[in-house]
């Protein structure tokens, strides 16, 4: 239950950055060019409010609502989910969005993604500012990777050390660099002091969705079993008392130095009682864990990441900014990228709705983590609404565009129907991902 309650506050906090932050964008870009703010909250406030306030000579009222699910700024005159039928049939008044020219109102939409994606560069130039950008150097991993069965398939040996994706040459281990061997045409290892080229096939993406096993293979690296995390759900481990960092030593007092001996152990032992040895703070313990029916403990163990010698690039504060901006760009490039799967078999099972994007969040509170993850949301939050949909802001702006080339504006009868349509949309994405998420929970 604890670890559910840190992961829904970092996930709630989250998302009211950025959802403040996107609100203030169409706030303070309205009030620029004059139209008339309604409301700006933070949550939803159906039927009532949990505190609101209206300062003296202000049009706007600001509140916090109950349903911490987002918030809203309400803007006189703009055809939306919160419109008023009854004022939008009469003439336009001088502060209502509608009245205002095309690239006013243009600008007013585009500020929200604005916003966000400024707001994702300036968290991760202070996170490179803060702690610098830490990455594990390709050389120090001198013995080789270990990779899953899905990469076997397609011709990588354990061992194998990566040297190019296509032409590029790979320097480090990190989310970019295996973004570039998944969509590479060939990769270039080196196996037994010769390269080797390997060529890739074009659903690799999917493979490894399919196959939910990822890029390399944990088990097989010569580390110890240290836990990293405890699921709340099925977690044999944590009902026994283990807690995480705990280093897994010994199965029923046989020493098991790697990960592969403790599974190897544990697997022997399927829906059995086993006295698991381990360090906690230098400590030795013992405790008897019962093992589910696959033979794990449930936990989430450490990857080879968490043990090799990684490098740090420590940034001045003139030269985050630069630092943080390539950041952001290429978390962006690699976002939009990877949305073409979503139009997959794969990638439409792996959607996810907040249970997923709470997974985000690790189970302890760990500021450098929940400022990075949400740089990410935010560049995430930037995209989705700029996406051509009626009732996100991309929707107004592509309605917006055609008013420019056309010279006319569509009917209000139409915007009115298309927002509802776009709104009926996301609901059922909305349902859907969710979905996917209590499926997983109960089913898998």
């Amino acid at each position: 239950m604890e670890t559910f309650l840190i992961k829904a506050l970092q996930l709630i906090l989250s998302l009211s950055i950025l959802v403040l932050v996107h609100e203030f964008g169409h706030f303070i870009f309205a009030r620029i060019f004059k139209v008339r703010v309604e409301k700006f909250y933070l949550f939803f406030d159906a039927w009532f409010a949990i505190f609101k306030f209206k300062p003296k000579n202000s049009e706007t009222e600001y509140g916090l609502g109950w349903l911490p699910l987002g918030g809203y700024c309400k803007i006189s005159g703009m055809i939306d989910e919160s419109m008023d039928k009854e004022a939008m049939a009469q003439p336009a008044k001088p502060y209502e969005f509608r009245s205002k020219p095309a690239g006013q109102r243009l600008m007013i939409m585009i500020a929200g993604v604005l916003f966000n994606f400024l707001l994702a560069l300036f968290i991760y130039s202070m996170v490179l500012y803060t702690w610098g950008e830490t990455y594990l150097p390709l050389k120090n991993i001198s013995h080789g990777m270990f990779f899953s069965e899905t990469m076997k398939e397609v011709g990588f040996k354990d061992g194998d050390i990566l040297r190019y994706a296509d032409a590029q040459e790979l320097d480090r281990l990190d989310e970019f660099a295996l973004r570039q061997v998944v969509e590479a045409k060939n990769v270039t290892v080196l196996r037994d002091g010769i390269e080797t080229v390997i060529p890739m096939p074009d659903d690799m993406m999917q493979r490894m969705m399919r196959n939910k096993d990822g890029f390399v293979d944990a088990s097989n690296f010569p580390i110890p079993m240290v836990v990293r995390e405890l699921p709340d759900k099925d977690s044999p481990a944590r009902d026994a008392g283990m807690q995480p960092n705990d280093s897994i030593v010994s199965i029923n007092g046989k020493e098991t130095p790697t990960y592969y001996d403790a599974a190897e152990m544990l697997a022997d032992n399927k829906g059995k009682e086993v006295e698991v040895g381990f360090y906690r703070n230098g400590q030795e313990m013992s405790l008897p864990v019962s093992t589910n029916a696959e033979g794990k403990l449930g936990i989430y163990a450490k990857t080879p990441l968490d043990f090799y010698q990684t490098k740090t690039i420590k940034y001045g504060f003139f030269e985050s900014f630069p630092a943080g901006i390539r950041l952001g760009v290429n978390t962006l490039k690699g976002y939009v990228n990877d949305m073409k799967y979503v139009f997959t078999k794969e990638g439409a099972s792996s959607l996810g709705g907040f249970g997923t994007i709470g997974g985000l969040f690790p189970a302890t509170w760990d500021w450098k983590v929940f400022w990075t993850r949400t740089a990410f949301l935010s560049i995430i939050l930037a995209f989705m609404n700029i996406l051509p949909i009626p009732a996100l802001d991309g929707g107004h702006v592509m309605f917006l565009l055609y008013e420019v080339i056309a010279r006319r504006k569509p009917s209000d009868k139409f915007l009115e129907y298309a927002q509802i349509t776009g709104m009926f949309l996301l609901f059922a994405l909305l349902i859907y991902a969710n979905g996917n998420d209590l499926f997983r929970f109960f089913f898998k």
